[in-house]
């Protein structure tokens, strides 16, 4: 699978760290094709089982306030389905059947180091994203906070959100160190983001 999918650069990281924006310049630069893992949730939601994806199966079942504001950051971070690499396996499912050759730029917090490391030809086809906290609020402050705002309780719902995310990047930061992959801790501007991506890539 790694010869299949040789052709793919992977950008993960924490919520709020511009992976989207990098890949999207990424792809203008360089004339790749962008998969986005958000943009397929709600697909790979329809297409998994309760079986395949006990988690998420929980989750959906949930009303707002049940998902973003009775329940502590912790146990947010623990039984989120993505978090847990639930649905990973149709992400590969989708990159495979790409017509081969095809030269694709994936983007996503789906994407979780001790995953996609055995599908890297080489290890440098891969770079999480690291936001501060800082640099976290301040995007979803231009992006706007829509998830709260859905909520009885949107300070309550935001401060745990902004938590359990930070708890997300710690977790990814110490994994990425673990297994020997590139991150970058984010505090820069976009484009001189895109440029150290693209030079971690070899572009």
């Amino acid at each position: 699978m790694r010869a299949e999918l040789r052709h793919v650069y992977w950008i993960g990281g924490g919520s709020g760290g511009g992976k989207s924006t990098v890949a999207r310049q990424l792809a203008a630069r360089h004339g790749l094709r962008v998969y986005s893992t958000d943009h397929a949730m709600a697909d790979h939601a329809r297409r998994s089982t309760p079986g395949d994806a006990p988690f998420l199966n929980e989750f959906m079942a949930m009303d707002m306030d049940e998902r973003w504001v009775r329940r502590s950051p912790e146990v947010m971070l623990e039984t989120f389905h993505w978090f847990r690499g639930e649905c990973f396996g149709l992400i590969v499912d989708d990159l495979l059947r790409l017509p081969a050759g095809t030269r694709v730029v994936v983007e996503g917090f789906r994407l979780l180091p001790h995953l996609v490391k055995p599908l890297l030809a080489e290890p440098r086809n891969a770079v999480w994203l690291l936001p501060t906290p800082e640099f976290r609020v301040a995007a979803f402050d231009r992006r706007g906070w829509h998830i709260p705002g859905r909520t009885s309780d949107p300070a309550r719902a935001r401060d745990n959100l902004l938590e359990r995310d930070r708890m997300f990047t710690d977790r990814l930061a110490e994994e990425t160190a673990r297994l020997g992959l590139p991150a970058i801790e984010v505090e820069l501007g976009e484009e001189e983001l895109a440029e150290r991506v693209a030079r971690a890539f070899g572009l």
